[in-house]
């Protein structure tokens, strides 16, 4: 009973997490790909580092986009109207952004570092240093975003 509970209190927290660990597993496995492939082409590690966080994000960003608007679309009509309510969609997007910008800089810094200095001395294959760098970030990323979603109350059971 009160697992259920729970779980109908951070129902939304619950989908939005969702949706970032499967934009994430599309990005983890592509950006893994990628480094491999570039760093037979060029073997600037800090470069390799900025280019995989690139293509990880043109492949996270839409997904999660795309999976965030198929759950939350009817959260935006008016049920009396049976409009959209521009307002409140402009003020989640607000906290979105919000949550996202702080929760981004900070992943972006731990990937591209633990990333680069993985390449440097530890790893012969660059995927290898893709993956641990990413899960590490991952892990990082999914306090910070949660914390900052909190902060900046996007959902109901705040």
């Amino acid at each position: 009973m009160e697992i259920k509970r729970m779980y109908k209190k951070y129902y939304e927290y619950v989908l939005f997490n969702k949706n970032l660990l499967i934009s994430g597993i599309f990005a983890f496995f592509g950006g893994a790909l990628f480094t491999q492939i570039y760093s037979k082409c060029d073997t600037n590690n800090f470069v390799n580092s900025i280019m995989t966080l690139s293509v990880e994000y043109g492949i996270y960003i839409p997904i999660f986009a795309l999976f965030f608007y198929l759950d939350n679309k009817n959260k935006y009509i008016d049920r009396s109207t049976g409009k959209k309510d521009y307002k409140k969609i402009k003020s989640d997007l607000k906290k979105l952004l919000a949550a996202f910008s702080a929760s981004e800089a900070i992943y972006s810094f731990a990937k591209i570092s633990i990333h680069y200095e993985l390449l440097q001395t530890h790893f012969k294959a660059a995927y290898e240093a893709s993956m641990i760098a990413s899960l590490i970030a991952w892990i990082i990323f999914l306090i910070s975003i949660n914390f900052t979603l909190k902060i900046v109350k996007l959902f109901k059971s705040e």
